[in-house]
């Protein structure tokens, strides 16, 4: 119905599904069946990171819904990250050889030979950074990723790759939704051929980490904002998460929705049912807030 694509090219061998399921904040009790369960409810692209401290967890879920899916690894798209360290907390930025020790960690706890996609989790690597890019893509060149990225990556960080006379990467994992359009930083990487994978799409619903611990960021007038998106919803006839899903999906960015509940993970893949119509998009666009709240990069110059 909707014409929009249910999957976006990343490089000529590789595209990303237009919807995954994300895995920050599962925990190591839930993972496996999580997993299991996304699988069997159609997605097929699964999102984590070694900073998520649940790889060998997600590993088990992996294997779990291809066997009881009956589909074979080719058809689902794993991505994983790199935590690059961040001498701010007293973490030393990976070098190279350690970068590609990182990599082959993360394939022993997924159980997995290569990752559809490899990301730096975020430019926290300074001196290292560029030293960590050569090194995923020596992993691409050995296999080890079908395609490599970044993530929380702004246009200096990108800049600095091309100054190097480096290949772009194949994405940027950015945090985007109606209070965070990053309309520069996009426009930038559509010059650049990198593709945006939003996450924290959900962050306007008043449900967003609101559990203790979860630092939602939401400032009040935030909280109080969320009746627009409610009613765009009513008037299609889907929740408001759906809205926000399609929303990113409907702009060319791939999603990653994360549920527990089994019919809230088949309701957030349901984003190819409806079209947001021109006038819903053109008022969504003037929601931006700038920053977004999930995430502070730091210092961009650094």
């Amino acid at each position: 119905m909707s014409g929009t694509p249910t999957a976006f090219t990343l490089n000529p061998s590789t595209a990303i599904p237009a919807v995954g399921f994300g895995t920050y904040l599962i925990s190591n009790d839930d993972a496996e069946t999580a997993i299991s369960a996304a699988v069997a409810a159609g997605y097929r692209h699964i999102d984590t990171a070694s900073g998520y401290h649940n790889e060998e967890t997600v590993g088990a879920g992996i294997a779990l819904g291809l066997k009881r899916a009956g589909i074979d690894r080719k058809d689902l798209f794993v991505t994983a990250k790199l935590w690059p360290g961040n001498p701010a907390w007293g973490d030393a930025p990976k070098t190279g050889a350690q970068t590609i020790q990182e990599c082959d960690a993360s394939l022993a706890h997924l159980g997995l030979d290569y990752v559809d996609l490899y990301l730096i989790h975020a430019p926290y690597g300074g001196d290292m950074r560029l030293e960590q890019w050569r090194a995923l893509l020596e992993l691409q060149a050995q296999g080890k990723a079908r395609s490599v990225g970044v993530s929380n990556f702004n246009e200096n960080h990108l800049e600095e790759i091309k100054a190097a006379g480096l290949p772009m990467p194949d994405a940027n994992q950015i945090e985007l939704h109606p209070w965070s359009q990053k309309p520069e930083l996009l426009a930038y990487m559509a010059r650049n051929d990198i593709a945006p994978i939003a996450y924290s799409s959900l962050v306007p619903l008043s449900t967003w980490r609101i559990e203790e611990g979860q630092d939602s960021a939401k400032t009040e007038d935030m909280k109080a904002d969320g009746a627009a998106f409610k009613r765009i919803a009513d008037k299609y006839g889907v929740s408001e998460a759906q809205l926000l899903l399609r929303w990113g999906v409907q702009n060319g960015y791939a999603v990653l929705p994360k549920s527990l509940n089994p019919d809230r993970m088949r309701q957030n893949i349901d984003l190819f049912s409806f079209v947001i119509d021109d006038a819903d998009m053109v008022q969504m666009a003037t929601m931006d807030r700038g920053d977004g709240v999930a995430w502070a990069s730091g210092d961009p110059s650094k």
